[in-house]
């Protein structure tokens, strides 16, 4: 039997070559926008600083992608982690409660005993619901409180936490702590109108046990563009163990205008029992006892109850402005909702994980710590980020995260961005600025009709000049 045909080498390369030549081409890597790449170069920040993802919403391949997989810190970006997680977790319907209940009997007007306020920790308890509150309870003919105000804090079980560890601002709103009965976000808002000799300072209302040490002096030269910036804050306590709240500072004459300036100088516990017993005393209320810590009893009767707006609501007042107490909350509901008992804000972090892992969102380089970015150890990949806001353009809950975040030109933090160009409306993003840190993430409707996904980190010490950055890449993918 002749031996099998065996062609020789040269016809064997011959036949690859051509196979070869018949082959498709790989996809040649999408060259850097020409605007990108030299406001890289005004800022000074290198292209190894910066982690870069677009893509096409209906599309499985990146239109551009550079160091995707570098686990780098995000800043504010992170709340769109928290934002994914808590509308997948908690629902688009979920409220928090804040209820009223006693045991004790009321008689001519008089409750007999303590009154139990249950924190379910709304992040949207303000003063003015506080006020609703109160006037339910007045309604329930009860002007005297015999007893305690026992305050049952347990929905959230939160580290200690100390205002001042970031950034060594503790009077900062920022830096204010989850707590199930913040108020205001736990802080205050004071009313400045400049006079001849300073500034007349307001607070409304004025909690119980804070008083004014109002040292503002009008000198200097120069404009008024930010006058906050021109004072000083601090925080002290007086020989009855109240809180001083001391401004100082110096207002040029330039600065005319009455303006708003808001400070945190008080501990959750103690923002609210002052607040408490102002307003129970302008409906005319009285409190005989003191204001502690404690359960509520199993089987008291309710009082009073409010209830905060929904997710989605919250979300908007979280994304478009940043608000990093909402965020601390969200996660810490998260936790306390899935871990009863147990450390909320690590236990929110296990829910947050979870979330994304059972959408198929990587998350071996997502480090949470909580849930606002605000944060020197929290950390994401754009890889992460961009499959999430895929995740979230095809899941139920796409229209409230969309309509959570920013519009760039039009609203929130990202109003002034590129305001005056084409790409204005054309994305809502979520931006993030920290010390060596600029972050955006979100969509971008291009000139083409198409839905675009757009993360852009920047980890560097010159990050501070990378909006230009940011803008360049907004307005290129707004002109696909």
């Amino acid at each position: 039997m002749p031996p099998p045909f065996s062609a020789p080498p040269s016809i064997h390369l011959a036949a690859l070559l051509s196979l070869v030549a018949l082959a498709p081409a790989a996809p040649a890597a999408p060259a850097w926008p020409p605007a990108l790449e030299s406001s890289l170069a005004r800022t000074a920040i290198p292209r190894a600083a910066t982690a870069v993802l677009v893509q096409d919403v209906d599309s499985t391949t990146p239109l551009l992608a550079h160091r995707t997989g570098e686990a780098m810190n995000p800043a504010s970006v992170m709340k769109l982690v928290t934002s994914y997680a808590a509308l997948d977790q908690l629902g688009p319907t979920y409220t928090w409660k804040t209820r009223i209940v006693a045991e004790a009997p009321i008689r001519n007007g008089v409750l007999k005993g303590d009154l139990h306020v249950i924190g379910g920790g709304d992040p949207r308890l303000s003063r003015e619901r506080l006020w609703l509150l109160l006037r339910e309870l007045r309604s329930r003919d009860i002007r005297r409180i015999e007893g305690n105000v026992v305050t049952d804090r347990r929905f959230f079980q939160l580290a200690p936490h100390d205002p001042g560890a970031f950034d060594q601002r503790p009077l900062r709103p920022y830096n204010a702590p989850a707590d199930a009965l913040n108020i205001d976000y736990g802080a205050l808002p004071l009313r400045l109108a400049p006079s001849a000799t300073g500034a007349d300072v307001s607070i409304d209302p004025l909690p119980a046990g804070l008083s004014l040490d109002n040292r503002i002096r009008r000198a200097g030269t120069g404009p008024c563009n930010d006058p906050p910036a021109l004072l000083a804050a601090d925080s002290r306590s007086d020989a009855n163990g109240n809180s001083v709240l001391v401004l100082e500072g110096s207002l040029p004459p330039a600065c005319t205008s009455t303006f708003d300036w808001n400070l945190a100088p008080l501990t959750p516990a103690r923002l609210f029992e002052g607040q408490f017993r102002t307003l129970w005393r302008e409906l005319g209320g009285e409190i005989d006892g003191r204001f502690v810590d404690g359960p509520a009893p199993a089987g008291a009767r309710p009082l009073a109850e409010s209830t905060s707006p929904t997710l989605p609501e919250v979300l908007r007042d979280m994304n478009k402005w940043s608000n990093n107490v909402i965020a601390r909350h969200l996660l810490a509901t998260l936790g306390a909702e899935s871990e009863p008992g147990r450390d909320s804000a690590a236990a929110g972090s296990r829910v947050v994980e979870r979330s994304l892992a059972a959408a198929g969102i990587p998350t071996d380089k997502l480090v949470i710590e909580n849930g606002a970015g605000l944060s020197r150890n929290e950390r994401a990949s754009a890889d992460t980020l961009g499959r999430l806001l895929m995740a979230a353009w095809r899941s139920r809950s796409m229209p409230e995260l969309i309509a959570s975040l920013p519009i760039a030109g039009r609203d929130g933090t990202a109003r002034r961005r590129v305001a005056n160009s084409p790409a204005a409306g054309a994305a809502h993003i979520k931006t993030g600025t920290l010390d060596g840190v600029r972050s955006l993430a979100g969509y971008v409707q291009g000139a083409s009709g198409h839905r675009y996904i757009v993360v852009l980190l920047i980890n560097h010490p010159n990050a501070g000049a990378g909006r230009e950055v940011q803008d360049a890449l907004l307005e290129w993918v707004a002109s696909l």
